[in-house]
C-alpha cells in the first residue's frame, strides 16, 4: 500500500474526519486534523484495541457504552469489507454530544493481507436533531388528536349526564321543600349530597373536554400558587415537604384563577400521591424567553413556567403518553385511589391556556410536571369579581305562559314541574320544530321560552333565530348541558337573554327566569 505517510499529507488537508488504524493491534497510525477537531480532542488519545470506547467516548443513541465487539474496526476485521454505521455517538470532553456516520474500509497489501483500517466520519448531528423534532412532532399531534377524539366522546357523555342530573336535582329539591317526614328529609339531603359530587364529577369532565379559549383577566400564578401550597400542607403526611421557589417575580398570565387554582391542586396532590414514605413536592415558577432555537417543546415567545416536581416513583415510560386520559389513573388501591380525571382536567386547563405540558424525568426517579403559560404585554391587574348569590326563590306575580323546547321527556316534564311551582303557566314541545309551531300560534301570550340548545334537527341556535324573527322582544333562556362554549358563547352575541347550565335546581331556575323578565 503507499505508504502512510504519504496519505497523511493529503488527508490532513481534507475538511473529512480520517482514522487511520493497524490491524490486528489497533494501533493508531494516523488522524487528520478534522478528526481531532470533531472529536473534540488535541491529541489522540493511547488507545488500543479493544480498549476505544472510553478513550474515545463512544456510545449508543440510547446512551450506554458503544460495544467495543462492535466498533467498526472490529466489524470491518471480521468483514473484510467496508460497513458503514450510523449508531455512534461521541461524547465530547466539553460535553457536546455528536452523532457520527462512519465509513470504515478494509485495506489490504499487495499479497491480501488485511493491514489497517480506515475509517471516515461525517457529523450527523444535525440530521439527527431533524429527525427527532420530526418524530416528536408526529407524537404530539398523534397525543393530541387521541385527546381531541377523547375529548368529543366526553363531552357527548357529559351532556347525557347532564340531562340526567337536572331531573335528579329538580325532582330532589322539590321534595325537600315539600316532604316534612325528618326521616326522608335526610334521605333527600343525602341524595341532594351525592347528586351535587356527581355534579362536579361531571364539571371536571367538561373542563377536559373543552379546548377553546375563553374570556380571561390578567392574573399572576404566584398568589395562587401560595394559597393552594397554604392548603395543601394541611393535608399532607407530615413525612412528605412541601415548598415553593417561586421567581417569577408576579409575572401576569391571561387566566381564569379557579382554573389555575385546580390545576396547581392538581398537580400537587398527583406529586404528593407519587411519594412513599419520606420525600419532597417542590412547587417552582420562573418566567422564562423561549428563543427560535431553543430545543424543547415550548414555542418561542415570553411563557410563565410552572414546575411540579417530585422524588417519588416517577413515571413508567410505557405509560406516559396516556397520564392526559380520562379515567386512566395507577391510583387503584387505598386512600389515594383515584378517578384518574386529575391530569386529564390539568390537561384541558392548560389548553384552554394556550399554553404547553411536559413531563420530564425529576432528580432521581421522580418526575417533573413543566405548565407553561404565555405571558401577554404587561397590563394592570383586572379586579376579581364576587360570584353573583342566587337570590331566593320567589313565587311568580303572574300566571305567565312559559314554552319549554327539550328533547329530552324528562328534563322537559321535571323543568315543567317546577315553573307550575313557581305558578307559570306551561306549554312544552320534544324538537326545536314542534317548538316553533307553537310558538307561531300562542306568541302573543307567552312570557318567555325556556330553549336546550342541543337538540337533533334543528338546534338551539337556529330556533332562537326564528324565534327573533317573530317576536323579537321576547325573552329566552338558553339551558344548555354542553362542554361547547364556543356555541353558548355565538348565541349570546346574537341576543339570547340568559344562559342556564344543566344540571340545575329549581332556584337556580327562578333565579335564571327572573334575570331575562319572565318572572
Amino acid at each position: 500500500m503507499t505508504d502512510p505517510r504519504d496519505l497523511a499529507l493529503v488527508a490532513d488537508e481534507l475538511p473529512v474526519a480520517i482514522w487511520l488504524g493497524r490491524v490486528p493491534s489497533g494501533e493508531l497510525v494516523y488522524m487528520n486534523a478534522a478528526c481531532r477537531e470533531m472529536l473534540g480532542i488535541d491529541e489522540a488519545p493511547n488507545a488500543l484495541r479493544g480498549g476505544f470506547v472510553e478513550p474515545y467516548g463512544v456510545h449508543l443513541p440510547t446512551g450506554e457504552p458503544y460495544p467495543e465487539d462492535k466498533m467498526p474496526f472490529e466489524r470491518v476485521i471480521a468483514a473484510r469489507a467496508s460497513v458503514v454505521l450510523e449508531d455512534l455517538v461521541v461524547h465530547r470532553r466539553d460535553g457536546r454530544k455528536v452523532s457520527l456516520r462512519v465509513f470504515a474500509k478494509p485495506i489490504f497489501d499487495e499479497a491480501g493481507n488485511l493491514t489497517h483500517v480506515l475509517e471516515a466520519f461525517t457529523d450527523m448531528s444535525r440530521e439527527v436533531e431533524a429527525e427527532r423534532a420530526r418524530v416528536e412532532s408526529e407524537r404530539r399531534l398523534a397525543r393530541a388528536q387521541r385527546l381531541e377524539s377523547i375529548g368529543q366522546l366526553v363531552a357527548g357523555i357529559a351532556h347525557d349526564f347532564n340531562n340526567l342530573l337536572t331531573v335528579t336535582k329538580l325532582s330532589v329539591t322539590w321534595l325537600i321543600a315539600n316532604d316534612s317526614s325528618a326521616t326522608r328529609q335526610h334521605a333527600l339531603a343525602q341524595i341532594d349530597t351525592v347528586t351535587d359530587s356527581a355534579i362536579e364529577l361531571i364539571k371536571n369532565l367538561i373542563g377536559f373536554a373543552r379546548r377553546e379559549r375563553r374570556m380571561m383577566a390578567p392574573t399572576s400564578i404566584e398568589p395562587v400558587v401560595a394559597a393552594v401550597v397554604a392548603m395543601a400542607r394541611r393535608t399532607f403526611d407530615p413525612a412528605i415537604t412541601l415548598r415553593t421557589e417561586l421567581h417569577a417575580d408576579n409575572a401576569m398570565v391571561l387566566g381564569d384563577t379557579s382554573q389555575l387554582e385546580q390545576l396547581v391542586m392538581n398537580l400537587v396532590l398527583n406529586a404528593r400521591d407519587a411519594i412513599a414514605g419520606e420525600g419532597e413536592v417542590v412547587v417552582r415558577t420562573a418566567s422564562r424567553t423561549i428563543e427560535d432555537d431553543d430545543a424543547g417543546t415550548i414555542p418561542p415567545g415570553r411563557w410563565l413556567v410552572l414546575e411540579v416536581v417530585d422524588d417519588g416513583c416517577g413515571i413508567d415510560p410505557s405509560i406516559r403518553e396516556r397520564v392526559f386520559e380520562p379515567y386512566f389513573t395507577t391510583k387503584t388501591q387505598g386512600s389515594t385511589k383515584g378517578t384518574g380525571l386529575g391530569l386529564a382536567t390539568v390537561h384541558g386547563i392548560v389548553g384552554r391556556h394556550c399554553g404547553v405540558i411536559e413531563i420530564d424525568d425529576g432528580p432521581g426517579r421522580g418526575t417533573i410536571v413543566r405548565v407553561a403559560l404565555p405571558q401577554p404585554m404587561a397590563s394592570p391587574r383586572m379586579p376579581r369579581t364576587s360570584p353573583s348569590v342566587p337570590s331566593p326563590r320567589r313565587a311568580a306575580t303572574a300566571d305567565g305562559l312559559v314554552l319549554v323546547i327539550d328533547d329530552e321527556p324528562l328534563v322537559r316534564a321535571s323543568t315543567a314541574a317546577a315553573l307550575r311551582e313557581l305558578g307559570l303557566r306551561v306549554c312544552d314541545a320534544p324538537d326545536g320544530a314542534t317548538g316553533l309551531d307553537i310558538f307561531f300560534e300562542r306568541h302573543r301570550e307567552l312570557a318567555g321560552v325556556v330553549l336546550d340548545m342541543v337538540m337533533p334537527g334543528l338546534r338551539g341556535r337556529d330556533v332562537f333565530v326564528e324565534l327573533r324573527k317573530l317576536r323579537p322582544d321576547v325573552p329566552v333562556l338558553l339551558v344548555t348541558g354542553s362542554a361547547d362554549t364556543s356555541e353558548v358563547e355565538e348565541i349570546r352575541s346574537l341576543g339570547v337573554a340568559g344562559v342556564l347550565s344543566k344540571p340545575y335546581d329549581d332556584r337556580q331556575l327562578a333565579t335564571a327566569l327572573e334575570k331575562v323578565g319572565v318572572l
